[in-house]
């Protein structure tokens, strides 16, 4: 009978035992953040996704547009939370003088190592850090990278979702080339210029569209 005791004992002992360590096991715990690398989101439409640009000189100004080679654009609760764009620079087009030999020249100057050298570096990229809201405007700020310096800049922007389809579009905003090291033709780098120089200034302006849901779902 003692022995019947003590093995119900063991038994008894065992069975807490192993129900105070299943308890311990399925025990909650916080919520573990996944980032999300917003690159490989990829639902950046790049068929219809341009970044404009504008540059200008004393006697004149040109005008055209780069595409996007790829990005992606987190919408959450209908705000936009995240996004980089990463401009083909290889696809820079000269657009007040297209079909001439003229844009030729021009996008071909833009493309060499003393401007934007795009044998070396062949994109450029903008990635969003934060979002400010003002009514129906935005205030985005985000990296941009052209060739090897980045800097922080914030951009006034619109968006718009319609049918799972996000449009993203800024207003036009001047970037200071030379920060960037595109000095050819910089009046403040080589004063001797006199009136054969470019300015600083660039006007430039994103237009970017995720692709559709359908076309999410299909990749």
């Amino acid at each position: 009978m003692k022995k019947i005791i003590l093995s119900l004992a063991i038994l008894s002992s065992i069975a807490i035992a192993f129900f105070a360590f299943k308890k311990q096991e399925v025990e909650l715990k916080q919520e573990v953040t996944v980032s999300i690398n917003i690159e490989d989101l990829n639902n950046i439409d790049t068929s219809v996704s341009v970044l404009n640009w504008k540059g200008s000189k004393p006697t004149g100004s040109h005008d055209g547009t780069v595409a996007l080679k790829s990005g992606g654009l987190l919408v959450e609760a209908g705000e936009i939370t995240k996004g980089v764009f990463v401009v083909d620079m290889n696809t820079i087009t000269n657009v007040d003088m297209a079909g001439s030999n003229g844009a030729g020249k021009i996008e071909g100057h833009l493309k060499a190592p003393d401007f934007f050298d795009v044998a070396l570096y062949p994109t450029a990229k903008f990635v969003i850090t934060s979002v400010k809201k003002n009514k129906d405007k935005l205030a985005v700020t985000g990296n941009l990278t052209i060739k090897k310096t980045t800097k922080s800049i914030t951009i006034p922007a619109t968006m718009l979702t319609k049918n799972g389809i996000t449009t993203f579009k800024s207003e036009t905003f001047n970037v200071d080339r030379t920060d960037f090291g595109v000095t050819y033709a910089s009046k403040s780098i080589f004063a001797a210029l006199k009136d054969k120089f470019i300015n600083d200034l660039m006007e430039f302006s994103f237009v970017v569209v995720t692709k559709t849901p359908e076309t999410i779902k299909n990749i």
